[in-house]
């Protein structure tokens, strides 16, 4: 028995210690996890083949529950540790604490708005992020104007890598649509 535990130890920490450093250079909260899985099941064969060389000069067949607990805790640990970013992404919560205001505070130097509303950001998979925003400008522009501003506004965001961006221009005179009542019925009398 011991010799077989050997030997599936040898293939195990061979098979997924290659994979493991394969993935090993990912940056996604995906594959990040997916090469923690990796490790941790070289980690785990890696217990097995210790036990399976004690076991085959010792009679101590209590090694093996006693390392299955000892593995599963470990595991428990550590998809504790991985779960709270994990239910971030899930609920499109903000990357960063801070990156929606480093955001927004550079989109205020801009002089020609005046106002920024509905700002959202959020994380598509720990590596791409997402902004949106209302950017209620101070006077009206002409398309060549706001084709200048939409320049500059890209300008500003680049050094955020933001995967996508959705930004919508309101003139000054312009209620924003996601904030007004319900419009009344026109009458077509």
């Amino acid at each position: 028995m011991a010799e077989g535990m050997l030997g599936l130890a040898v293939l195990g920490i061979s098979v997924n210690g290659l994979a493991a450093w394969k993935l090993s250079g990912g940056n996604s909260m995906n594959e990040k996890v997916l090469n923690w899985h990796l490790l941790e099941d070289v980690f785990g064969w890696a217990a097995v083949l210790v036990v399976s060389i004690v076991l085959l000069f010792v009679e101590w067949p209590i090694l093996d529950p006693l390392l299955a607990v000892t593995f599963t805790v470990f595991i428990l640990f550590n998809i504790y540790k991985h779960f709270k970013e994990t239910l971030k992404i899930f609920f499109q919560a903000v990357p960063e604490e801070l990156l929606t205001s480093k955001i927004n505070l550079e989109l205020e130097k801009i002089e020609a708005i005046a106002d920024i509303h509905h700002k959202h950001c959020w994380s598509l998979d720990g590596e791409h992020h997402v902004y949106t925003a209302h950017l209620l400008l101070n006077q009206h522009m002409d398309t060549k104007e706001q084709v200048e501003l939409k320049a500059l506004i890209a300008q500003k965001l680049a050094p955020f890598s933001l995967s996508h961006t959705t930004i919508e221009l309101e003139l000054p005179d312009e209620n924003c649509r996601d904030t007004m009542a319900v419009k009344p019925e026109l009458d077509h009398s």
